[in-house]
């Protein structure tokens, strides 16, 4: 139990694509001194990986083995494969979508546990993905499921891409997520859903700022 007692705090966020939670955690990490795991860019990673090493995307084996020995580094803000700068290479529309694809693999969600459970660190974390709050860290000492309307994961898609001079179109970008939106929750391994102990925020009307700030306060209310 003492154990138990000691592990740093967790602030687990899940939440469906584009819902701004990759943001939320960012900033609520930097205001708490805490460490933030992107835990999406793992299975982002695994995607590329497979991508350029000719594993095909329903090869669950070998896509297993990629994720165990990922040639990755985290250097400050930047990722590193191989050697070479892939920080914006996964944040492509086609690289979220293999994501998709590859987590649903129960072998490729088992080897990169550990390396998600490595993250928790003094004095504490927060990890955001799909299942941070319901199967990595089911002690999370908070559970947010954090999301917002179709369209409005849309348009702030849209809007990040174009910032990037990436091309985009929100008519593509909604039928994209909807169709992630689906193969999230449907999938028989760690589906999306919002966790029995999770409590829920709606960020459609709220600001960046608001929604760290409600985080914020939630955890503090735990703690205090």
């Amino acid at each position: 139990m003492r154990g138990e007692e000691n592990k740093p705090p967790v602030i687990a966020i899940d939440g469906p694509s584009a819902s701004g939670k990759g943001t939320v955690a960012q900033r609520v990490a930097c205001e708490l001194g805490f460490h933030c795991m992107d835990s999406g860019s793992l299975y982002r990673l695994v995607a590329l990986a497979a991508q350029k090493r000719g594993v095909a995307l329903d090869d669950e084996a070998e896509l297993a083995k990629l994720a165990q020995h990922l040639p990755v580094q985290f250097q400050g803000g930047e990722i590193l494969m191989d050697g070479i700068r892939v920080t914006d290479e996964i944040r492509s529309e086609t690289c979220a979508a293999n994501a998709s694809k590859v987590a649903a693999f129960l072998k490729v969600r088992l080897a990169l546990l550990k390396t998600q459970r490595a993250f928790r660190k003094p004095p504490g974390l927060v990890a955001e993905g799909r299942d941070m709050s319901s199967t990595v860290f089911p002690d999370a000492k908070l559970k947010v499921f954090l999301t917002a309307s179709t369209e409005a994961r849309a348009e702030r898609r849209y809007k990040q891409l174009m910032e990037k001079g990436m091309y985009a179109s929100i008519s593509t970008l909604l039928q994209e997520i909807k169709e992630r939106d689906a193969r999230d929750i449907e999938r028989p391994v760690a589906p999306l859903r919002q966790d029995a102990g999770a409590s829920l925020l709606d960020t459609t009307a709220l600001s960046i700022e608001e929604a760290v700030a409600e985080v914020i306060a939630r955890y503090r209310a735990l703690v205090s």
